[in-house]
């Protein structure tokens, strides 16, 4: 059975996501992973040196190299040969602004601070709770909010928000704080429904799969969610082995 590889830590997961040549309509489509895109951003873009690449990534420097080499053969064969190219995926994890990123200049705690304004009054602000780019399952166990702020049925923006370690009764504030008005999420406990509508957070639980997909599915009209959405996790426990993640506890009510 072969090792799971080790998650590749990532500064900030990239602003664009899709390329095409122009004009024409490729039959093929290359996926770079999220990992190979951090290092070539590391490498080529900030010049980094592979060593210093692999110690904010948190892998070995042969690691590094390996996925420079892939990347840089999956970005030739786009220029070449006229192919598609989606950034998405792969074994890695959302810097947490903790010192993986050396001498300050985490990207992430750069861009937390910018892309999140005050919220204009035509503006929707959405948050799901989110990992590795799918709707996490259970709200109040979320280490990360993607938040959109939306414009006339647009996304015109998007960030990814570690909550620093808040908990079931601190998430609601968190939310407020942050300006969030609709949130979309997998499984949630009671109290935590009320503490969002005491905020006046309009929820959309039970739901799963991509998140960027749920938000256009949300802006559409076409979202599927459950309206009596019920976890309970952390008022008891599970057995062992059962977590939320596992069985989907937002769609089929975890009682």
């Amino acid at each position: 059975m072969a090792r799971p590889k080790r998650k590749r830590m990532v500064c900030w997961e990239p602003d664009y996501i899709h390329f095409q040549p122009d004009g024409i309509s490729p039959s093929e489509q290359i996926i770079l992973s999220v990992d190979e895109y951090e290092v070539i951003r590391l490498v080529d873009f900030e010049k980094k040196t592979h060593e210093e690449t692999a110690r904010q990534m948190q892998i070995s420097r042969t690691t590094v190299t390996e996925i420079y080499e892939s990347a840089r053969f999956k970005l030739a064969d786009c220029i070449v040969n006229g192919k598609q190219l989606r950034i998405a995926g792969g074994p890695y994890q959302l810097c947490q602004k903790n010192g993986c990123c050396r001498r300050g200049s985490c990207r992430a705690r750069q861009q937390t601070q910018a892309v999140l304004p005050q919220k204009g009054r035509q503006t929707m602000r959405i948050a799901v709770t989110y990992e590795n780019g799918q709707i996490f399952q259970h709200f109040g166990h979320t280490e990360a909010f993607k938040i959109y702020d939306v414009e006339n049925g647009a996304v015109q923006n998007a960030a990814v928000v570690p909550t620093n370690g808040s908990g079931h009764g601190a998430l609601a504030g968190f939310l407020s704080e942050n300006g969030v008005d609709t949130l979309i999420c997998g499984g949630i406990g009671g109290g935590a429904q009320m503490a969002l509508a005491t905020a006046g957070i309009q929820l959309y639980g039970g739901v799963a799969g991509d998140a960027d997909e749920a938000v256009q599915a949300l802006l559409a009209g076409t979202l599927g969610y459950n309206p009596n959405v019920r976890c309970s996790h952390h008022d008891h426990e599970h057995g062992e082995g059962h977590t939320c993640g596992q069985h989907g506890c937002g769609n089929h009510g975890c009682h």
